[in-house]
């Protein structure tokens, strides 16, 4: 048998508030560099963002959740609806052409060129196999 019981959730400590509420700003901050920058997952760190501000501030997550842009990645991964036909062949696109400038005019080591295209393949085949989220 099942037992009732009430939870007691003790608020969190003013400091603890804070530097979640802090941590959840930065990992916002990364996450938003990650959208330029696809070497860097957005997604995971607007999650943990999330996370952060449902510990410090609801009103802070309920920002994040309905931003116009960085909303949209969480509600997606959120609710596992997926992604678009489009932002699947922008995404592959804007990473191939970062990845390819990053590797022909920004290094001339040949495991790091491998390394990046080894990456870019990974992120790739991880989008495709995403699924897609039908208009």
């Amino acid at each position: 048998m099942e037992e009732n019981r009430a939870i007691n959730v003790k608020p969190l400590p003013t400091i603890y508030r804070y530097a979640y509420l802090l941590g959840g700003i930065l990992l916002v901050a990364i996450g938003v560099i990650g959208i330029f920058l696809p070497v860097l997952p957005t997604t995971i760190f607007l999650i943990l963002a999330s996370a952060c501000f449902v510990k410090s501030s609801p009103k802070a997550n309920e920002w994040l959740r309905n931003h116009k842009i960085l909303g949209v990645y969480l509600k997606n991964y959120q609710d596992k609806s997926g992604l678009t036909i489009k932002s699947k062949v922008i995404n592959i696109i804007f990473l191939w052409i970062t990845i390819s400038v990053s590797a022909f005019l920004l290094t001339e080591s040949l495991p790091i060129k491998i390394l990046l295209f080894a990456i870019a393949t990974g992120v790739s085949i991880h989008l495709i196999m995403i699924k897609t989220k039908k208009i």
